[in-house]
């Protein structure tokens, strides 16, 4: 080793240990945020309540889901001093607890169930409760929207019409399945659900079985011509098909007449909602879109639109002339069942997001609603402009809606394309 080498030589240090760095929290160090919490496993006939340690003997108590025993798990709490429950959104069986918790002044939390399953070993009710407990104390579980009693009232009629809409496109293809059996292919030439079609299958059910007599009943403003109505009408006439095929229109105009009965309830529920604003006074702006959301043409499946004027009680219950927004023609009622008209509980992204998956349909005049894009680049899917639904303090077109206690300092960041 020459001298230049060891003049480079230094004594060497030792080096320090590193510490473990913690990438975070026990569950046991959180702060708890909610003292007075209570967990509760919802089941069909059991349910299973934990309570903070210390606040009875015996912390955890299984009761019934009737509704005195609902009582007895009321009285429970409030002598446990419980504020908040936290509940599993499991079905509809929640919804009983849920209302009752509500009239007795304790907040009800209601919470997924994906949130808190990812933990092993807490696979039972006994334990599955405690650890729900555990975790709302600590402030871990996120409260899901719910509308007040009003509002839930006009959702679960919504959803109950919607069941009704579904059950009876069943049974057109009840009896799309028995035409085609028969080989009988009006199906594919004419909508059965429309004019013609409905004059035809009442006439085939009454006995007339003449290709050339059916095709009669042709409506003039249709696509297909007499001589194809006539060839489709020529096939195997079966009783048994024919028998099936008389049921299924039977039931088709059960559930028919059931949807009407329901826009009969409905408008008598919106009835109950004061008007934010008086169409008398301030009449709806003109109509700027060819398919009004309030016009009682049937749909292209058959099934009738709401008999009243939607667009009208639409406009009274949001103050706005929501129909107009490109979306909303026919979903401005779902909207207000699902979010309600208190807008300040929504930040503007969310509240246009579910906006925008309210319809899932791309619009084809796409030039009128949103800005032409480059030719070099794809157009993107038109979502429903913030400005017209989101809480903003720019006044625009169609109105304002209340103002959200959301910043304004910066303008909604609203994506047309990309969705999530």
């Amino acid at each position: 080793m020459n001298k230049r080498q060891g003049d480079n030589l230094q004594p060497s240090k030792a080096k320090p240990k590193r510490r473990k760095r913690n990438k975070g929290m026990c569950l046991e160090d959180r702060p708890v945020l909610e003292p007075n919490a209570a967990g509760v496993d919802v089941g069909a006939r059991e349910m299973f309540v934990a309570v903070p340690p210390g606040r009875d003997e015996k912390p955890v108590r299984v009761f019934a889901t009737f509704t005195e025993d609902l009582e007895r798990l009321t009285d429970w709490l409030e002598q446990c001093g419980v504020t908040t429950v936290a509940l599993e959104s499991t079905g509809v069986y929640w919804i009983p607890l849920f209302e009752i918790l509500e009239q007795r002044g304790i907040r009800p939390c209601l919470v997924n169930v994906r949130h808190m399953k990812n933990v092993p070993g807490r696979r039972t009710d006994w334990h599955e409760c405690q650890w729900l407990q555990f975790l709302h104390s600590v402030g871990l579980l996120r409260a899901a929207f719910r509308p007040g009693q009003d509002v839930c009232a006009v959702r679960t009629i919504l959803r109950h019409r919607n069941e009704l809409v579904a059950a009876a496109s069943q049974h057109v293809q009840h009896m799309h399945k028995a035409l085609t059996q028969m080989n009988l292919q009006i199906h594919h030439v004419s909508d059965i659900t429309g004019s013609t079609g409905r004059a035809i299958v009442d006439a085939i059910l009454a006995g007339q079985r003449d290709g050339a007599e059916l095709a009669k009943l042709r409506d003039p403003h249709i696509k297909a011509d007499t001589e194809t109505i006539r060839k489709s009408l020529e096939g195997n006439w079966r009783s048994e098909h024919l028998f099936t095929f008389g049921q299924s229109r039977d039931l088709y105009c059960i559930y028919q007449q059931q949807i009407v009965n329901w826009d009969l309830e409905i408008e008598k529920i919106l009835q109950r909602f004061a008007p934010r604003i008086d169409p008398v006074a301030r009449p709806l702006p003109p109509d700027r879109k060819r398919n009004r959301a309030g016009s009682k043409r049937r749909r292209k499946n058959g099934h009738p639109r709401p008999e009243f004027d939607l667009r009208t009680e639409a406009y009274k219950l949001f103050g706005v002339d929501v129909s107009q927004i490109p979306g909303l023609e026919e979903n401005a009622l779902p909207l207000f069942s699902e979010v309600g008209r208190d807008m300040s509980r929504w930040q503007r992204r969310k509240l246009c997001f579910l906006a925008c998956t309210l319809s899932r349909q791309r619009h084809q005049r796409r030039e009128s609603i949103v800005a032409r894009s480059p030719k070099d680049q794809e157009p993107s899917w038109p979502s429903i402009p913030h400005g017209r639904l989101c809480p903003s303090s720019q006044p625009h077109a169609l109105g304002q809606l209340p103002a959200s206690n959301e910043s304004q300092a910066g303008p909604p960041s609203c994506h047309h394309g990309n969705r999530p």
